[in-house]
């Protein structure tokens, strides 16, 4: 995907699985960045940087995907869209041919094989784009329609919004966690993915998913070890023999757990404030 000239970097700050703690290292990173930036909240599922950011929005937009619409005077049920349907929205019922457009995953197939262009243009609601400002940054987020099941159009709809709030500003994107679609289409808009995880089985495991799946793109990574001092050294190993850079750690602190759970930002914690600023220091070298 090409990337527009007047943004500077995009850095993606994702996870092999949730509750690392990726919503808090971006909120700390936007927070203590040296220059404004745009932050884009694509984790549109359960978005919840606007938590900690506490935005100003200024406008909501509802966001809205193609999907399918049969003209049935036009219809000659010859079923080339029900044939080349993958996810089965499309079915030739008797003398009729029914379309389950919550089901559309929007690839334009069945527009394409219609020999009678019996197939028109409908839409269907997924979510709700905003943004705002939160003191310098420019900030963006999206809220997919609860029942929907295809985030991806969503959080593009995020991402082309922050293109064009960016303004010369890098861009900090919090991504949804995992290694499916949602998190693949975030890690590739990337110029460089910082991955959080946790010192534990379950840790390794999903860092390991998350370092394969995002490799493909070709960008650098780094690492972010929150709750260090649990668990064990098997995360740190694999890094080392993966030449996987560890850029920071975040210890288990009761005292830290605190302060997210009452909303604030880590790194404008006095005892924060240099990790974060070194890791951001750590990232835009990278970066450039």
């Amino acid at each position: 995907m090409r990337k527009p000239l007047k943004i500077k970097k995009r850095l993606v700050i994702a996870s092999g699985k949730g509750g690392t703690g990726k919503t808090m290292i971006s909120a700390s990173l936007s927070h203590i960045w040296d220059s404004p930036v745009c932050v884009a909240d694509v984790d549109v599922e359960e978005p919840n940087l606007h938590l900690f950011l506490n935005p100003d929005i200024q406008e909501d937009k509802k966001i809205f995907m193609k999907v399918p619409v049969i003209n049935q005077e036009k219809c000659n049920l010859c079923g080339a869209c029900s044939d080349i349907c993958q996810f089965n929205v499309i079915a030739i019922m008797g003398k009729k041919t029914v379309i389950f457009p919550e089901m559309c995953h929007g690839c334009d197939g069945c527009f394409a094989v219609c020999p009678n262009d019996a197939i028109i243009a409908g839409k269907r609601e997924i979510g709700v784009l905003s943004w705002g400002n939160v003191d310098k940054n420019a900030f963006v987020t999206g809220c997919l329609r609860i029942g929907e099941a295809m985030s991806p159009p969503l959080m593009k709809a995020v991402l082309e919004k922050a293109d064009s709030l960016a303004n010369g500003r890098d861009m900090i994107i919090d991504a949804p966690p995992g290694t499916s679609c949602p998190a693949m289409t975030a890690a590739a808009s990337s110029d460089f993915i910082l991955l959080v995880t946790e010192p534990t089985p379950f840790g390794l495991n999903d860092l390991r998913l998350a370092v394969e799946a995002f490799s493909v793109f070709g960008v650098k990574m780094g690492v972010v070890v929150n709750r260090s001092g649990i668990g064990d050294r098997s995360v740190y190993e694999y890094c080392n023999k993966s030449n996987l850079p560890i850029f920071a750690e975040i210890p288990f602190d009761i005292n830290l757990a605190k302060a997210y759970s009452r909303g604030e930002i880590i790194s404008s914690l006095p005892e924060y404030k240099t990790v974060f600023k070194d890791l951001a220091v750590r990232i835009k070298h990278c970066m450039n």
